[in-house]
């Protein structure tokens, strides 16, 4: 199985809320449904959390986190972001909204990518059930700096970064996905990986006040963990365990 991720991001939260959600309810996700029909077998959206001040500095996306799930590759159909896709045509901004999110989009660049699923590289799990812990979720999109090969990348992420992130104090689960290609649309960010904690203080003690000792891969342009640059090859936010949106339930398709 194989889901579309989107995660995306304004720099005028809460303003731009209402007209997002007015938008994407009543003209987008029934778009995606009508296009995608019975080929679309979950289609599900995310607010991310309200975070603590050192997430910030993570590449946070505070918007919305859509995943648009399909039996597999061959079943989905193609799509270009911006093109026209089906019969009927998306309507990617509402006119209203349109002047308002060039205005507040804050040059912060949407991400989408198309992973595997459930993740093929499960580095941590089954440690706790729903009952002993609580969850929050950092979800993070990667890819490396322009210049790094994928095998440069991926033989730093594998055998040297995932097994010094194990040591965090207060990791509760630890997985990832490489992206794939689909027709019209190559990979450009590489990996979905999620990180689980209890809790915000959690999160805090495992990545700010008491982290493993990192190694920083000799082709990093950016000093600092995760050595991938925020809202350029890093982009992170942190969800509930569940959506708040399940719109295959709750929007109705064009015909």
């Amino acid at each position: 199985m194989i889901k579309d991720v989107f995660m995306l991001h304004t720099a005028d939260l809460p303003n731009e809320l209402p007209a997002f959600e007015r938008f994407y309810m009543r003209y987008h996700a029934p778009e995606v449904m009508s296009n995608r029909g019975p080929l679309l077998v979950r289609f599900i959206g995310y607010r991310p959390l309200p975070v603590v001040r050192e997430a910030l500095d993570y590449g946070y996306y505070n918007l919305r986190v859509t995943e648009a799930w399909f039996r597999s590759a061959e079943e989905r159909p193609p799509m270009v972001i911006g093109k026209p896709s089906g019969i009927l045509n998306y309507r990617w901004q509402a006119p209203w909204a349109k002047q308002s999110a060039q205005r507040q989009a804050g040059g912060v660049p949407g991400v989408s990518l198309t992973v595997t699923t459930p993740p093929p590289d499960v580095f941590l799990g089954g440690k706790y059930t729903a009952d002993e812990k609580t969850i929050i979720r950092w979800y993070t999109a990667t890819k490396y700096p322009a210049g790094v090969s994928l095998q440069e990348g991926e033989d730093w992420f594998l055998n040297t970064h995932v097994k010094e992130t194990l040591e965090q104090p207060g990791l509760m689960a630890y997985f990832s996905s490489r992206a794939i290609d689909m027709p019209g649309r190559p990979a450009t960010w590489l990996r979905l990986t999620e990180l689980w904690y209890e809790d915000f203080n959690a999160w805090k003690k495992s990545v700010i006040d008491s982290p493993p000792k990192y190694t920083k891969p000799k082709w990093a342009k950016y000093d600092k963990y995760p050595f991938l640059e925020p809202y350029v090859d890093f982009a992170s936010t942190f969800l509930m365990e569940r959506p708040d949106h399940d719109y295959l339930r709750e929007a109705s398709p064009y015909p």
